[in-house]
């Protein structure tokens, strides 16, 4: 495709640490020292929805492949999503978190072109989501990954019969931007969802960011976001959303980390065009693809065909699949001929290596 044009997003999140204690509700009370409020609290008319854990994939309520009231006689009811494969039969059950089972872990970097492991280990629900989270990516999530083809011969390849956790929860927590995503980073040494009282959330700065919740009347310092991942809604070529993005805004978006990927993906779902633009561009000056605001690529999330290592080439993210994968389109305006595109590629790098200096 030449000269392909795409909608395109620009910037990211930019959080706020705010060193001045409130409470979520303005009232006064005592200091909190290594604590601070986040947008996130329990609805306390009870109503639990259910999300998937993996961010970024949708739950869909109406699907009637989510049956959840398929438990056995000894499982405890909950709120936590496990999923049973006998002989070909693929049930759901809401059972209790507590509960302790094998579990399916999803790993995005397709490692050995593999996406799902089965853990034989027995853990509950949240240790489960942890171990994902730490050693591959998280719980198998969605019905693309629960019920797919790799599922299936995973399934048949250990016995064809098992019970094991998927990455499904319900709760009732709640953001205040009325967002719906689903991730979630509870300390569970701390947090306890049955307090009652206890409904707003905050982050443990002393404990690796996890979070725990606590009375809302207290007062601790806060974060503050600006939401800047702006979805522009006008067809560009690469460059020309890169001049607009740079002109109005601050660049267009550079990915580096999965939760990163997970934002993008929700905005880009906006986009009519069937990619956006991100800020990831080859270079034949420099043989390699880099992101223009000088970010190493440590992150990347490529689509079957995988990287093009050829002149002009920059990353459109697809809007409307189910998995957002980044594809190699032509960035530039099309040239006549390889040398006059060569010629065009030194150009471009050192413009962007002198914007980005300046």
């Amino acid at each position: 495709m030449n000269g392909q044009c795409c909608f395109f997003t620009c910037r990211l999140y930019e959080y706020h640490f705010i060193d001045e204690n409130k409470s979520c509700r303005l009232r006064n009370s005592t200091q909190n020292q290594g604590e601070a409020w986040i947008g996130l609290n329990n609805n306390t008319d009870g109503n639990r929805t259910w999300h998937w854990s993996l961010p970024g994939v949708e739950y869909i309520q109406n699907d009637s492949s989510c049956n959840l009231n398929e438990r056995t006689g000894k499982e405890p009811p909950g709120n936590c999503g496990r999923k049973r494969y006998d002989n070909g039969d693929k049930k759901l059950a809401d059972v209790s978190c507590d509960h302790t089972m094998w579990f399916i872990c999803y790993d995005e970097k397709k490692a050995d072109k593999k996406t799902l492991y089965l853990i034989t280990t027995l853990m509950n629900w949240t240790q489960a989501q942890s171990y994902c989270r730490s050693i591959y990516t998280d719980l198998a999530s969605g019905l693309d990954q629960v019920d797919g083809g790799e599922m299936k011969d995973l399934i048949n390849s250990n016995g064809g019969s098992m019970s094991v956790w998927v990455g499904l929860f319900r709760d009732s927590w709640r953001w205040s931007d009325g967002g719906d995503f689903s991730f979630r980073y509870w300390d569970m040494q701390l947090f306890n969802d049955e307090q009652s009282n206890k409904t707003c959330a905050m982050t443990l700065l002393n404990r690796s960011g996890n979070w725990s919740s606590d009375e809302c009347d207290k007062e601790k310092p806060f974060f503050c976001y600006d939401d800047k991942l702006i979805l522009i809604k006008e067809n560009k070529t690469w460059e020309e959303a890169l001049d607009y993005c740079r002109k109005y805004h601050r660049g267009l978006v550079s990915i580096t980390n999965p939760y990163q990927q997970r934002w993008a993906e929700v905005r880009a779902k906006n986009a009519s065009s069937p990619f956006v633009w991100l800020s990831l561009r080859y270079s034949c000056t420099l043989d390699l693809w880099f992101w223009v605001n000088d970010k190493l690529v440590c992150y990347e999330k490529w689509g079957r065909e995988g990287k093009t290592e050829e002149c002009g080439r920059a990353v459109g993210m697809e809007s409307g699949g189910q998995h957002d994968r980044w594809f190699p389109l032509s960035g530039a305006k099309w040239a006549k001929n390889k040398e006059e595109r060569r010629t065009r590629d030194r150009k471009a790098d050192q413009l962007i290596i002198k914007q980005f200096h300046d």
